[in-house]
């Protein structure tokens, strides 16, 4: 509704302007209405018009429609706190106007002057005298005509401070709804658009990564569309609101009861209000009664200097962050509102209002009990020794001008587009024909043209107009500090070192991992700890592959390399384990030296005996290549001399096997098979079976050889340095050739099983390969789902493991006849069965 009648306003306007020089062809005329002497007038060429809320909403009175209505009381205006800013508000905008006045270079052959008027802050009364500038205001009837009478009309009105209810030329309407020249043709402004201060908001909110947080505004256009700007431009920086409340602008109770419970059960402590100081002041109030003190308050510009705030709310208020708009010094103001007010306190009703507030005294004639509606003060009558500079009053406070600065800078838009269009060369100017546009009478969209293309500096600042007639936008970051006798200190400070209330919650969990709550919007989550291999950052950060969080878990380092290291527990054991068996393989090799002459060792194939014990004690050895730092040529020797080996040992058990069989299948009649099977044959048998073994090595070392490898996959504090077998298929043909030699061995030995016990070793050996089956029929599921070092360590615990199953199997029984039972260790005794 606001909105609509701003809109109408502007159309009224555009119309009024049209048509004023009608009402002056008339020659007679009575004002209806009653006579306004809240006013400053000067007449001038040119009479800008200005509306200021120095009084706030009219006391609403029920009319009957049958009388006239009684006059229109007001209360003071509570809108800013101080009511009296807007009254220094007034009077820059009358400054401004004498100080070009006085200027030779701006105007010089136009003067200006001045006709402001209270809007009371209401729509309807805004309207109405609105109305009464751009027609210009005759005086209560008295016959005369009105050319004699009226004031003169407006052709630009500089005002309103409201968004909903601005027009014209604005000094702190900064709503972006204005920004539309569809619905609001005929309005500038120099207060930027809310579109950039929400902007700024935004970055401010993001920088410090505050993403949940609570928006709250009054229920007018201003806050509105504000909070509609925030809620689109925080999805771009994944802020996101715990609430958005609209309160009333008369504010009850029950509302700030509500709002306040709002505030202390959300998990939000930054709190977004788009409002103005007075609006504010009630919230605060129930903030304090609920003990509501642990808020961080992000201001919007109309109450980020507030000093009146401070005041009363020091506590809950400090650490506000705001963006107040810019500031100017504007030199001779201060002394000028002083003396002003000295000297005409008794001639203007709004001065004279001011003089009774702040001395608490009477002038005579004063008018204030009407406006204020109330009984008359029972105040002494002032004496003429009153002065501002014995007292402090926001009127004549000039340390934060920027309202101010804004209507000081509307004024001069104004001069500067009349300037323009004075200089105006004919037949150079920018309408129809080289026209340069009307004075007399001023045609709106001609000024408004000139207004649009104005360009000029004042105190430093270059004041210049987009396409949509919004100023460049100008802010001051404000933080609300406190000075040592406790009074509000205003600091202008860099993002990063301004000072805090309190601390916050994050929404980035601070080093944890963000998991959404089930039917809850997306901004709500709990925080688990990051997981293994991630570090605390705004969120868990992944390491490279690399690196790896250090204890802290608060940056990444490098891993540490991983194999199965010579001086590491485990790998002492296992080349212990293995220097052991080679000895051991040895120390049997000596027994069978000393005692090959016996009947045990002569009757059990020495020959292919000496050759398993060579190969067993290879294989122990070769379990020494797993262990240490892999390399390429060490990989490339590991799993071929593995199998190689393993397949001479089960070889030459193969080969002693087929003997003991084909030895007592020989003793039948008229058999001639151990012609077969002599030392050479056996020989032979061994290099057969290791020749398949060996092309299959050399094919997969020619093919696809193992290579070192340094092993990132896995999420740990370490790189496993290992050997790549290269191709699968090689490394399990190694292994399935070894299972198909020691299965046909099995096979055969299980055979020779019922032979007579003393020439028959072919049931150790049985016993032997059923070890072998268990070890690597057990290693292939652990090897496989083994990891790093220890897949290594279990590779090299099957091959000792075996390789003692067969040591163990095949010539512990031997020595133990020939060292601990030598008397069995004859002739005899062998051929007893």
């Amino acid at each position: 509704m606001a909105l609509l009648y701003a809109a109408l306003l502007t159309v009224w306007i555009l119309m009024c302007i049209g048509v004023q020089s009608q009402h002056k062809s008339k020659n007679n005329c009575i004002y209806q209405g009653d006579e306004d002497t809240y006013t400053f007038y000067q007449q001038g060429d040119v009479v800008l018009g200005g509306l200021f809320p120095l009084h706030f909403s009219p006391i609403s009175s029920i009319s009957s429609f049958r009388t006239k209505p009684k006059p229109t009381k007001y209360k003071l205006c509570v809108i800013f706190l101080s009511p009296y800013k807007s009254l220094r508000w007034m009077q820059t905008m009358i400054f401004a106007v004498r100080e070009i006045n006085q200027r030779e270079d701006l105007l010089p052959n136009l003067s200006l002057g001045y006709h402001i008027k209270d809007s009371g802050d209401d729509i309807s009364v805004s309207v109405k005298r609105s109305l009464l500038l751009v027609n210009g205001q005759p005086e209560k009837g008295n016959g005369q005509s009105c050319e004699d009478t009226q004031k003169e009309p407006s052709p630009v009105i500089v005002g309103e401070a409201s968004s909903g209810i601005s027009m014209a030329v604005s000094y702190f309407a900064s709503c972006s709804c204005l920004s539309n020249k569809r619905e609001f043709p005929a309005f500038m402004r120099t207060m930027p658009s809310d579109l950039f201060q929400v902007k700024a908001l935004v970055k401010l909110v993001h920088y410090f990564q505050w993403t949940w947080v609570g928006v709250i505004g009054v229920d007018t256009d201003y806050a509105r569309f504000a909070i509609q700007l925030f809620l689109k431009e925080s999805e771009n920086f994944n802020i996101c609101p715990a609430y958005v409340h609209l309160y009333p602008v008369a504010l009850t109770k029950d509302a700030a009861e509500e709002l306040v419970k709002t505030l202390k059960s959300s998990s939000a402590t930054v709190i977004i209000s788009f409002t103005v100081d007075s609006y504010l002041h009630g919230i605060l109030k129930e903030c304090r009664r609920q003990n509501v003190t642990h808020l961080q308050w992000i201001a919007s510009e109309a109450w980020a200097t507030s000093k009146a705030l401070w005041d009363d709310f020091g506590d809950l208020l400090m650490g506000t962050l705001g963006f107040a708009i810019r500031r100017a010094d504007i030199p001779q103001l201060g002394s000028y509102l002083r003396r002003v007010s000295d000297s005409v306190a008794q001639k203007s009703h709004f001065l004279s209002e001011f003089w009774e507030e702040t001395f608490h005294c009477r002038l005579n004639g004063s008018l204030n009990t009407h406006m204020h509606g109330e009984e008359p003060q029972n105040w002494p009558l002032c004496n003429g020794s009153e002065s501002l500079d014995d007292v402090y009053t926001p009127y004549s406070d000039v340390s934060q001008l920027r309202v101010s600065y804004n209507v000081y800078k509307a004024v001069y838009l104004i001069a500067h587009a009349l300037h323009d269009m004075t200089t105006c060369e004919p037949g150079k100017g920018p309408f129809q024909n080289g026209t340069c546009g009307s004075l007399y009478p001023i045609v709106p969209w001609q000024l408004l043209y000139y207004m649009k293309q104005a360009h000029f500096t004042t105190f430093g600042e270059e004041v210049r107009f987009d396409e949509n007639s919004d100023p460049i936008a100008s802010y001051d970051l404000m933080n609300w500090q406190k000075r040592s006798d406790g009074s509000l200190q205003l600091v202008r400070y860099r993002l990063c070192s301004i000072f805090f209330f309190s601390t916050f919650y994050c929404l980035f969990c601070c080093g944890s991992r963000k998991a959404r709550q089930k039917g809850k919007p997306v901004c709500c989550f709990d925080c688990i700890p990051c997981a293994e291999g991630e570090i605390n950052s705004i969120d868990c950060l992944t390491c490279s592959r690399e690196t790896w969080p250090n204890q802290a878990q608060d940056q990444c380092i490098p891993k540490t390399l991983e194999f199965l290291s010579f001086q590491e527990p485990l790998g002492i054991i296992l080349w212990a384990f293995s220097a052991f068996g080679a000895c051991a393989a040895l120390a049997v090799i000596g027994v069978f030296i000393m005692y090959r002459k016996t009947p045990v060792i002569r009757g059990n194939n020495i020959e292919l005996s000496f050759l398993l014990l060579l190969f067993l004690c290879a294989c122990f050895l070769i379990s020494l290549t797993f262990i240490g730092k892999p390399t390429d040529w060490l990989c490339q020797i590991r799993y071929p001399a593995f199998g190689i080996s393993f397949t001479l040992c089960i070889s030459c058990i193969l080969a002693k096997t087929v003997v003991v069989l084909m030895a007592f299948r020989a003793t039948l009649p008229g058999s001639n098979i151990m012609k077969w099977f002599g030392p050479a044959k056996q020989r032979s048998s061994v290099i057969l079976c290791t020749f398949v073994q060996a092309l299959i090595c050399i094919t997969w070392l020619t093919t696809k050889p193992p290579v070192a490898s340094y092993n990132t996959k896995f999420l740990s504090a370490t790189i496993t340095v290992e050997c790549a077998v290269g191709s699968e298929t090689g490394f399990w043909c190694v292994l399935g050739y070894i299972g198909f030699l020691a299965s046909l061995c099995f096979l055969l030995a299980f055979l020779a099983r019922k032979l007579p016990d003393n020439f028959n070793e072919a049931k150790f050996i049985t016993f032997s390969m059923l070890i072998f089956f268990a070890v690597w029929i057990t290693f292939i599921p652990v090897y496989v789902s083994s990891r790093g070092k220890y897949m290594v360590a279990v590779h090299v615990f099957a091959i000792l493991a075996s390789a003692f199953g067969l040591l163990l199997c095949i010539f512990a029984p031997k020595c133990y006849i020939v060292l601990m039972k030598p008397e069995r260790n004859d002739k005899k005794h062998m051929m007893k069965k």
